[in-house]
């Protein structure tokens, strides 16, 4: 039995963490309360030091990328200054377990075509502040890992999706406006952004399976991507969605939706990852199925 210290529990990916640690029956999960800060020094240290845990999944972020350019300072404090507070505590604690830090496939920026699918070796090129931070978060746990002997692997994952996604995020806010539109709440009108954009969707189950697996086999010191290696344009993505609603929708590009720093295209290779034996088991039909599945139903049940 493993005792895991989840950090970010509550968001999208920590409650399916929470999920999965439950069907396994091997680990033991720690969580730290509702009002928990990791940008508080203090109240880190605590929960550290009280859950005593084998493992840390570090998932606490701001993890938006439009937030991070609104919100620039706030996000380098949570993201790079909280994962500070992390890594000196655990190490504060006496931490000998594994720490697996979750950044993101972002680092890597706009990539040459021709280094596409993106290998954990490509150099590192961020376009917005919430890049740039995970980044230097990345930076304090390796060097911790060098000078401390921090037991620490990363990983890098690529865009996930699933149910329970905030409609902040590209693919849930599709299937909320086109829910929305098959309930008869709102036009036909679909407001996008650029859709063609081509990136690498996983399903946020497969993701979490691949954390386990690199708490479990991963290379202490090592960098991961976790993605399926296959890359699709938004606008493919939407279609499905569309499908899947059996609705008739009106597509209307918003100037709102634009970035100027947009990535046109970000695949992965995940050889490295699928070397510990992980592999993508669902299907993006699956996920988007699921995911406009569980949007109609929010939407319909607001309405009783």
């Amino acid at each position: 039995m493993s005792r895991l210290l989840v950090l970010g529990h509550n968001g999208f990916v920590g409650t399916h963490v929470l999920a999965q640690a439950r069907t396994r029956g091997d680990i033991e999960v720690a969580i730290p309360a509702a009002d928990f800060d990791v940008r508080n020094t203090r109240s880190v240290a605590e929960v550290i030091s009280t859950a005593a845990p084998d493992w840390i999944l570090h998932l606490a972020a701001q993890s938006s990328v439009a937030d991070s350019l609104k919100q620039p300072v706030e996000t380098y404090s949570v993201n790079t200054i909280g994962t500070a507070n992390v890594v000196s505590s655990a190490l504060d604690s006496g931490f000998r377990g594994r720490m697996l830090f979750v950044s993101s496939a972002d680092v890597y920026g706009s990539v040459d075509p021709s280094q596409i699918p993106i290998e954990e070796s490509q150099a590192t090129a961020p376009r917005n502040p919430y890049a740039a931070s995970k980044l230097a978060a990345e930076i304090v746990c390796l060097e911790s890992a060098r000078r401390n002997g921090l037991d620490v692997v990363i990983a890098r994952p690529f865009n996930h999706i699933g149910p329970g996604q905030d409609a902040r995020f590209v693919v849930a806010s599709f299937a909320a406006q086109i829910a929305a539109i098959a309930a008869g709440e709102r036009p036909s009108t679909l407001a996008v952004g650029n859709l063609s954009v081509e990136r690498d969707f996983s399903d946020v189950r497969d993701v979490v399976a691949a954390y386990f697996t690199l708490l479990e086999r991963g290379d202490r010191g090592a960098v991961y991507n976790v993605c399926s290696g296959v890359g699709l344009q938004l606008a493919y993505v939407l279609r499905q969605l569309v499908l899947a609603a059996r609705t008739e929708v009106k597509i209307e590009v918003d100037p709102a939706r634009l970035r100027t720093s947009e990535t046109p295209r970000l695949v992965g290779d995940n050889r490295k990852l699928q070397s510990l034996g992980w592999r993508p088991q669902i299907l993006l039909s699956r996920t988007l199925k699921d995911v406009y599945e569980q949007a109609f139903s929010a939407c319909t049940h607001a309405n009783l």
